[in-house]
């Protein structure tokens, strides 16, 4: 009975929640191409509850979706955002700015302040790498991984500050439930898109303090029940969008296979109601394939980052072309990252390899093509 109860008031907070979102998160900043007039800021038009269903199509017209995968700001990539926040990206930023909508996982907490948590690994970067993000074309991240709030209470504080002023959608993370686990809805081409961010990693001794509850501050989880806000918030947006598109961090670092908790996930956000499922954490590129009629990618690899040795190094972009629910073509563009910052194969002996294995993958995925 507890559970019924909170999918019921998720599902109605979700919704109230929606437009707010959207309204902080649309950004104004172009990013190398003239897309973004195309968009309508969901912000200028009234909040409603109105429950619709959409034509399968939408409008019928296709929009171009672009993910990257693991981003941060550490060791050459901090220099550069110091020396050339607007052209560091300059080598991946065509590719992703020619897309209708651009989005990678930010792995990093946003501040200069702060104690780091008891963990291996801690990732900050100052509130400028927003900017950079923008000049590269992107238009969206989420914030929801294992290193979105490696600073402690403090870090988080000025996370959700920079968020507020970042030009750009900043999905799961939030001053509490509702905002971290709400979509970032926004118009291309007539076609209304819902985006969300969740993590199903978090080590263990922080899963209390790091996940976003109705009354603490944190990230948008998976772990356990916490997975029950996620399916909810997409069976309550789904009636009113043409497009729903969910962004994981997920799986086993190492792997270029999908975990059993992996594909247990993606089953679970088809039948709610994702059309697009993509996700990062590996540090490796895994395949994208169709579950169903839906589209799941289940490792995009690091995308600009500061380990660029052997397959850390392998990356690239997922592009995704979408209609409505259907998801039309898409296609993985390898690229390496070099001194931090991923460049295209475009066309090369190594290209082609990369292809042939990225679909190879499909096979231990259990993913169609």
């Amino acid at each position: 009975m507890r559970r019924i109860l909170l999918l019921v008031l998720v599902a109605v907070t979700v919704v109230a929640a929606t437009v707010a979102v959207a309204a902080a998160g649309e950004g104004d900043e172009p990013g190398g191409s003239g897309r973004r007039a195309a968009r309508t800021d969901p912000s200028t038009r009234a909040p409603t509850t109105t429950t619709t269903t959409r034509p399968r199509r939408g409008d019928g017209n296709p929009v171009t979706l672009a993910f990257g995968g693991d981003t941060h700001f550490e060791g050459t990539l901090r220099s550069q955002l110091d020396a050339n926040p607007t052209g560091m990206f300059a080598p991946i930023a065509g590719v992703l700015s020619g897309a209708d909508v651009a989005m990678v996982n930010l792995e990093t907490a946003v501040t200069e302040r702060g104690t780091p948590d008891s963990k291996n690994y801690n990732f900050r970067a100052p509130a400028r790498a927003f900017g950079a993000l923008r000049a590269a074309g992107i238009d969206a991240v989420t914030m929801a991984n294992n290193h979105g709030r490696d600073y402690g209470p403090v870090g988080l504080q000025d996370t959700l500050a920079a968020k507020a002023q970042a030009g750009l959608a900043v999905l799961g993370v939030g001053a509490n439930a509702t905002e971290a686990y709400a979509p970032w809805i926004t118009e291309v081409k007539g076609q209304k898109l819902a985006f969300f961010g969740a993590t199903d990693v978090i080590d263990d001794w922080l899963i209390q303090p790091w996940t976003a509850t109705d009354s603490q501050p944190g990230l948008a989880s998976t772990k356990d029940a916490a997975v029950d806000r996620l399916v909810a918030g997409i069976a309550a947006v789904r009636p009113t969008v043409d497009t729903v598109v969910v962004f994981l961090h997920w799986g086993a670092e190492g792997n270029q296979c999908p975990t059993p908790r992996q594909q247990q996930l993606a089953q679970q956000l088809v039948d709610a109601g994702a059309d697009v499922i993509v996700g990062s954490h590996a540090h490796r590129v895994q395949t994208a394939g169709r579950l169903g009629r839906a589209l799941v990618d289940y490792g995009l690899g690091n995308f600009a980052f500061y380990n660029e040795s052997g397959l850390s190094g392998v990356t690239g972009v997922l592009r995704v072309t979408v209609t409505g629910r259907d998801v039309d073509s898409y296609e993985w563009l390898p690229a390496r990252i070099r001194n931090g910052i991923p460049h295209l194969l475009d066309g090369s002996a190594a290209a082609a390899a990369d292809q042939q294995a990225f679909a190879s993958r499909r096979a231990c995925a259990a993913l169609g093509p």
